[in-house]
């Protein structure tokens, strides 16, 4: 784990340095654009949006992260600590992907969650969530995308809490965080 934390943390975070991710995410910029261009706006299907579409759509680090199949740094998300109820859902059209009931501290540096939205056990066809494999850093590992519009949003490892003893690795700017209404 520790190896790749330091393969992760040398990786470029190309659109913007890491210093600016913090200062947005500090004063809201991160959240107050993740619902630009909701889903509910936009007649076109998300899936058939061109790259200067979602360029205009997200922010470059959402952009980055949800398009190119990019990662934040570790710790610097703004939902790596949110312990208030409520459902994470898709950045890019919105869908509802994890609840707050399935967060857990995993202290990897991102938001970690135990089980996808809808999923029953192992069946995750009710889900807002795919599976797919990534061999990208040489490494064999499984990709979590958005199954509505294709988003990255992380990666899937084994070594999470029972039953199933998953760890859903999910980088807050691919969310946006709903709270539950009381």
């Amino acid at each position: 784990m520790a190896g790749l934390l330091r393969t992760v943390w040398h990786l470029p975070f190309r659109e913007a340095p890491l210093w600016s991710v913090r200062g947005l995410a500090r004063r809201g910029g991160l959240r107050a654009r993740a619902g630009h261009g909701d889903a509910g706006s936009s007649a076109k299907c998300e899936r058939s949006l061109s790259k200067s579409e979602w360029r205009k759509k997200l922010t470059p680090e959402q952009f980055y992260v949800t398009r190119e199949k990019g990662t934040e740094p570790p710790f610097s998300g703004i939902y790596l600590d949110n312990k208030e109820p409520g459902m994470y859902h898709c950045v890019c059209c919105d869908s509802p992907l994890f609840s707050s009931e399935k967060k857990y501290c995993s202290g990897s540096g991102w938001p970690s969650f135990s089980e996808a939205h809808g999923a029953s056990g192992s069946d995750e066809s009710d889900s807002g969530v795919l599976r797919r494999p990534d061999t990208s850093l040489g490494l064999e590992r499984t990709e979590v995308v958005c199954k509505q519009c294709e988003a990255h949003l992380g990666h899937v490892f084994p070594d999470g809490p029972g039953p199933r003893g998953q760890r859903f690795c999910i980088n807050s700017v691919a969310l946006t965080f709903k709270p539950s209404k009381s």
